[in-house]
């Protein structure tokens, strides 16, 4: 459910990818609003998109599109399904801990507990900008390596509690934390191999957390009757100790001709002490991608979207418990919403590929009017199949927003700065995935019923698709103004080379009249 975008090739700052050497100073840049797309010349109303250009012909070479790109693909898949089939099988995490640490005279239990999964959530996110510099300065294995260990150290910890207090602590925030280590470099490292079958090894790997959520539900559920919450904590600090074995496939591409001959002249020394191999990135936290003004106003309605996205996966099968109490396998419509999620991403997925440009955005609307309504009408199903019904269109539609997060970043910001982009949307995203879950528990205690809870969960998305409307036309007008800008310049170097040239010639033929007089 959780955005997995991989990262194009052309990061700016990976130390993995800057060791590689300049690209030729005729590759061609990739498309979109990418400053590289911007002559030094150009006017002040696209000196932003220069900026944000790194030194010019500095990209790596072309990815491999495959060889050992595979394996990190499958290594990027297990990152995905170990980290978020875990945050979205929370449900049965969440029943789990009520009925531990519950007591009938604490009336705000249900608020409490949601505490503990969406500050989970949101700590995932609010960290990623962190993470994306951590990416830039130290590489994508070993961030990705120290991760997953400060994951399991957290959800180790998380099994020894004895109130829900400490869960904030040790799960929302540790456990979470190292999940973001291990996870944003999943994104960065998949740009590195791919570019033509970026779309679909997205889809591939983002389907990951789709595979887990539909089987972990049903572990969960085993474990949690059988060997309680503590245990099962433990069980699932062995998804955190294969991710951390994944994390070491995270292999940096091979250097370039260029870096390798100054290896030979300069020894050991210079390699090892490089200045660019350890150097941090010339600016830490990147701001000024957002004055590309479609950008900007992506990383504010994705936000707003999203204050009651996380809300089902949270309080679902809560509800469904109450609701149809003669059910005994309320899981199931995590697992429903996982099955079609996976379908998503890998539909949407190859959808993209074929959409043109920022036009990927409307994809995302589509799927946020369809997120938002199927939200409102969960209330309104009388009976369960109706409810399953419901839960596989939404989860249809969280696949095609979640793998489409990418192809628009890199459309909107270009590859140099797509890493942070990424970071900084994932870090606006957490207010809202960690507040939404909580405020809903809070309606849920005041009034006894989940209705009014799920009502309100579909009013974001729908805002956010309406913001959304507006970004192809801000970008197709900021692009406008830059071909005019280049164009304008263009038409004066050719006038002016025009004159140069009449004025020789003119100055030839008077030569050659003086002579023949």
């Amino acid at each position: 459910m959780v955005p997995s975008p991989a990262t194009p090739a052309a990061t700016q700052g990976t130390s993995e990818t800057e060791s590689l050497g300049p690209a030729p100073m005729g590759a061609a840049s990739p498309p979109g609003l990418g400053p590289s797309d911007v002559p030094e010349a150009a006017a002040e109303k696209v000196e932003v998109e220069v900026e944000l250009a790194g030194p010019a012909g500095a990209e790596p070479p072309q990815p491999p599109e495959g060889g050992w790109g595979w394996m990190v693909m499958l290594a990027a898949m297990w990152c995905n399904g170990s980290v978020f089939g875990v945050q979205n099988a929370c449900g049965v995490l969440f029943v789990s801990m009520l009925n531990t640490f519950g007591s009938k005279d604490d009336d705000q239990m249900v608020f409490k507990t949601a505490w503990v999964s969406s500050l989970s959530m949101g700590m995932i996110f609010f960290c990623c900008p962190i993470v994306s510099v951590f990416t830039d300065m130290f590489g994508c294995r070993k961030t990705a390596v120290v991760g997953a260990a400060v994951g399991f150290i957290g959800l180790m910890s998380s099994s020894f509690v004895s109130s829900i207090e400490p869960l904030y602590l040790t799960y929302g925030i540790i456990f979470a934390c190292g999940c973001s280590f291990a996870y944003q470099p999943s994104l960065v490292i998949l740009g590195h191999y791919f570019k033509k079958r970026l779309g679909l090894v997205n889809g591939i790997v983002t389907a990951g957390s789709s595979i887990f959520t539909v089987l972990l539900p049903f572990l969960l559920r085993f474990l949690t009757d059988n060997v309680g919450l503590f245990h099962t904590l433990r069980v699932l600090c062995i998804f955190m100790f294969v991710l951390f074995l994944a994390g070491f496939t995270y292999r940096p591409l091979a250097s370039s001709v260029r870096d390798k001959e100054s290896r030979i002249k300069g020894g050991n020394r210079v390699s090892l002490f490089s200045r660019r191999k350890f150097s941090p990135p010339k600016k830490i936290f990147n701001f000024a991608i957002f004055k590309v003004t479609a950008y900007a106003v992506w990383a504010f309605g994705i936000p707003v979207a999203l204050f009651g996205y996380f809300v089902p996966y949270v309080h679902l099968v809560k509800y469904v418990n109450e609701r149809f109490r003669y059910k005994s396998n309320e899981e199931v419509v995590l697992t429903c919403i996982g099955i079609t999620s996976g379908v998503g991403r890998l539909l949407f997925g190859r959808i993209a590929d074929y959409v043109p440009g920022v036009k990927k955005v409307y994809l995302q609307v589509l799927s946020f009017f369809f997120i938002g309504v199927m939200s409102m009408m969960i209330p309104l199903c009388s009976v369960f199949e109706a409810l399953i019904a419901v839960c596989l269109i939404m989860g249809l539609f969280d696949g095609c927003f979640i793998s489409i997060m990418a192809p628009i970043a890199f459309e909107l910001v270009g590859a140099q700065d797509v890493s942070q982009a990424i970071g900084f949307l994932l870090g606006l995203m957490s207010l809202p995935m960690t507040v939404g879950p909580p405020i809903a528990g809070l309606l849920r205690d005041r009034l006894g019923s989940y209705n009014v809870a799920f009502y309100l969960a579909g009013i974001p998305p729908l805002i956010g698709g309406a913001v959304l409307c507006f970004i192809p036309w801000i970008h197709n007008k900021k692009q406008r103004e830059i071909n005019k800008t280049t164009g304008g310049e263009k038409t004066e170097k050719m006038l002016e080379n025009q004159n140069s040239l009449l004025t020789s010639s003119s100055g030839i033929f008077k030569k050659e009249s003086d002579s023949v007089i």
